[in-house]
């Protein structure tokens, strides 16, 4: 097995690609993940451009407006609700705090338009269900980005391929300094109406489940979870520190850590009955190697890394323009919300929660 052909092949874009058309986004909310990340992907793509932008006052969005050229349209939630530039724009990308989603998908789907929503889908399971309920109508995309980077699509490929024989465990991580990266002990993320039920899970642990979904290309149907707060700065959420076990069938079980309040670290250990593979840094954006063993061989993998938010606009963008489906959907999402909603049921009832 040569991996350097299936590098080659796992860098490429194996997406239909559109050769004609733009999409124009409006951008809901307008955080430094929109500001440093989503607009500027806009900006660089040649089928994508961003032409509202939308805030909770007229100045901050006039500000970020006047941040780049051209965005012509700035307006406030409620002028956004309300329509105003809604003939300017294709398609929304949502960043807001996970609870206020589904209003926004409601007013773009009153509008008839695409939607590109941040993950988790919305704070619950029964919000994110109205959510995809809402959207039946219109084309919605979740932004996984983990889907388009090249070192997970070559560990979907290699256990397709049975390089590791048949998967029998996954160890999954995601862990950082929340405070260090915004020092408000008011911000949202540790607002259960905003976030959602916790803050490890919802956050940073959705990673370790959706993408062991991806590569493992199987949906999980138990989960079992633990979860610890003792900081005072975290005293409203019920997961400063969180582990749980999340069950696949044919018995491949995956064992999760998340925190937000512990050193940076990430990474997504697949083990089988003949080989690993273990990615580091999976999920925290610096530069990712992919160590692949197999019998007595082991090849670190090293590569020119992606921009993964732009990669995922482009996806999204390409097959919006194509018409083709895309693998992160509302129903996909679906599967994610009710796995992080259990995991908080199993830790408080400190039992084994089936899933759907």
């Amino acid at each position: 097995m040569d991996l350097r052909e299936y590098f080659e092949e796992f860098t490429a874009k194996d997406w239909p690609q559109a050769t004609e058309g733009t999409v124009r986004f409006a951008m809901v909310g307008l955080g430094w993940w929109t500001t440093e990340y989503a607009i500027p992907a806009t900006e660089e793509l040649d089928h994508l451009e961003t032409a509202v932008v939308v805030s909770s006052t007229a100045e901050k969005a006039q500000g970020v407006a006047d941040r780049y050229d051209p965005i012509e349209h700035a307006v406030t939630y409620d002028e956004f609700q309300d329509g105003a530039a809604a003939d300017a724009y294709d398609a929304v990308y949502i960043a807001t705090p996970n609870a206020l989603h589904l209003p926004y998908v409601e007013t773009a789907a009153g509008y008839d338009k695409a939607v590109f929503c941040e993950k988790p889908v919305e704070s619950t399971a029964e919000r994110a269900q109205r959510l995809v309920e809402t959207a039946s109508d219109i084309t919605l995309g979740v932004e996984y980005r983990m889907h388009v980077q090249p070192a997970v699509r070559m560990m979907r490929q290699l256990i397709a391929d049975g390089f590791i024989g048949q998967p029998t465990h996954v160890h999954g991580d995601m862990s950082q300094l929340l405070l260090d990266i915004n020092p408000d002990p008011d911000q949202w993320r540790l607002d259960q109406d905003l976030a959602g039920p916790g803050a490890s899970v919802t956050d940073l642990g959705v990673y370790s489940i959706n993408t062991t979904r991806y590569v493992l290309d199987s949906d999980p149907v138990a989960v079992q979870g633990s979860t610890w707060t003792g900081t005072e700065e975290f005293e409203t959420v019920p997961d400063e520190r969180a582990a749980f076990v999340v069950e696949y069938p044919d018995g491949v079980l995956a064992s999760c850590t998340a925190s937000q309040n512990a050193y940076d670290t990430s990474h997504l250990r697949v083990g089988g009955t003949e080989g690993e593979l273990v990615l580091e840094d999976a999920f925290l954006g610096d530069e990712r190697t992919l160590r692949v063993s197999r019998g007595e061989v082991t090849v670190t993998t090293e590569f020119d890394q992606i921009r993964e938010t732009k990669r995922s606009f482009e996806y999204f963008g390409d097959h919006l323009l194509t018409g083709t489906p895309i693998l992160g959907n509302g129903e996909h999402a679906l599967v994610d919300q009710r796995a992080i909603d259990a995991v908080y049921e199993a830790a408080e009832r400190g039992e084994r929660v089936l899933l759907d």
